[in-house]
């Protein structure tokens, strides 16, 4: 759930990249975070494990405009894709106001997307959420390897109910900024249509 910083009238948002293990979130956010304006952006911070980094940054898209005279500030987040860190993901999605999958699309690697998304679902439903029920897209990274599964299969596999979805090369930057795009116009429609009461007036998450 977004909330109010009176203060420095913003209305922050959470979004959390979820995907399996080495799929290309944390490349995502490198990307994202490297073609963001310095004055705009806070500090990049990196969780380390044995095996993958959680990482998370807060930037204020500008071009977005204002909302009821507050600026929009998103802070995105990635989640160890690692079952046996599934307390991480818990943590991680608390409050999120959208989600992007991203899907790994080697052949040999879609077992583990169908796990991921599957684990998804349920620690949302957890937390009292339903996938369809919040801003959500599907992005099919690494399709410019050549073991990249039909998109067609890809499609039909993750993305059964049609949510927005894109394919990319998050190594090269190719349809890193289409998706977040397309995630946070889901956001911000919601907070639109939001009234005043499903907004928690809080200064810090």
């Amino acid at each position: 759930m977004s909330f109010i910083n009176y203060s420095s009238r913003e209305i922050n948002c959470k979004i959390v990249y979820y995907g399996p293990g080495l799929c290309g979130k944390t490349t995502n956010l490198q990307h994202i975070y490297a073609k963001t304006n310095p004055d705009v952006k806070g500090k990049m911070i990196s969780l380390e494990t044995e095996t993958e980094r959680t990482l998370f940054f807060d930037f204020l898209p500008l071009a977005l405009g204002e909302i009821r005279g507050f600026k929009t500030r998103f802070h995105l987040y990635t989640v160890p894709g690692q079952v046996f860190y599934d307390a991480s993901r818990k943590l991680i999605l608390k409050g999120v106001d959208g989600v992007v999958f991203v899907a790994d699309s080697q052949i040999e690697r879609m077992e583990a997307n169908i796990e991921s998304l599957d684990n998804l679902k349920i620690n949302l439903l957890d937390q009292g959420y339903a996938l369809d029920s919040i801003p959500y897209v599907v992005q099919y990274n690494k399709r410019d390897l050549p073991n990249a599964a039909p998109l067609d299969e890809m499609r039909r596999l993750l993305n059964p109910t049609q949510v927005p979805d894109y394919e990319a090369s998050a190594a090269t930057g190719e349809g890193v900024f289409e998706t977040l795009k397309a995630v946070a116009k889901g956001v911000l429609t919601n907070l639109k249509n939001m009234g005043p009461a499903q907004t928690n007036p809080e200064s810090a998450r």
